[in-house]
């Protein structure tokens, strides 16, 4: 499993010959190196529906012939734009192919979508737990700190996880640390943090704090990658 960080809570997940796309906002991204036309996707799958999650999933989708996975009211919504939806919800499983699944987590935020200058409710915020193959990488969404979190990590073999620390509109680095711990996940991705003054945090310190709970931080800058 390659994982790419796209910038703000965007990543880029391939493996088994597919290429899964979770959250992109490149566009209005202020750190995002990537444009939104040059992203590739098989799947894109949708945590909420805020712009800075969602800003680009139905141009991306239109680009690629490919779907997005959201929650059902958000599914609902974007698909008015001519993209192909898949319509979930809370502990559903879509199965991409034979080798790639992807659930949906509760959430703990909130979640709308603006058409045409007018915001809508799109349903409950989810984290997506994505299977490929025999790897499971657990992306929290924007969320607080909630206690299901652990229960998630028991009941799933997760591998890498994706929790957002930036405060304010999330978790901070404290309440993401117990988060990052409850996953079970060797592997841990700082995200949602910098893009904007307000979610402004220290990913160096959050990466060692991660290490004296025995669990390996990787602090990635828009464009790079990790393998696991």
């Amino acid at each position: 499993m390659k994982i790419t960080f796209l910038g703000h809570a965007g990543l880029l997940v391939e493996g088994a010959g597919k290429k899964i796309v979770i959250d992109p906002f490149l566009s209005g991204n202020p750190l995002a190196v990537m444009k939104a036309e040059e992203l590739k996707a098989d799947v894109i799958v949708l945590t909420h529906g805020h712009q800075d999650h969602s800003s680009d999933a139905a141009a991306v989708a239109l680009a690629n012939d490919c779907p997005i996975l959201a929650v059902v009211e958000l599914a609902s919504l974007i698909g008015k734009s001519g993209a192909k939806t898949v319509g979930m919800n809370t502990g559903g499983t879509y199965q991409v192919d034979e080798n790639i699944r992807v659930k949906l987590t509760p959430a703990f935020h909130s979640s709308s979508y603006e058409i045409d200058g007018v915001v809508h409710y799109a349903g409950q915020p989810q984290g997506v737990l994505l299977t490929i193959g025999d790897q499971t990488l657990y992306h929290l969404g924007d969320t607080a700190l909630f206690s299901d979190i652990k229960l998630i990590g028991e009941l799933h073999r997760i591998d890498i996880a994706a929790v957002p620390i930036g405060d304010h509109f999330t978790m901070g680095p404290d309440e993401a640390l117990i988060a990052a711990k409850w996953t079970g996940a060797k592997h841990i991705i700082p995200i949602h943090f910098n893009t904007f003054p307000p979610i402004r945090q220290s990913g160096e310190q959050f990466i060692a704090r991660l290490a004296e709970q025995n669990q390996q931080g990787h602090e990635l800058q828009p464009g790079q990658s990790v393998e696991i």
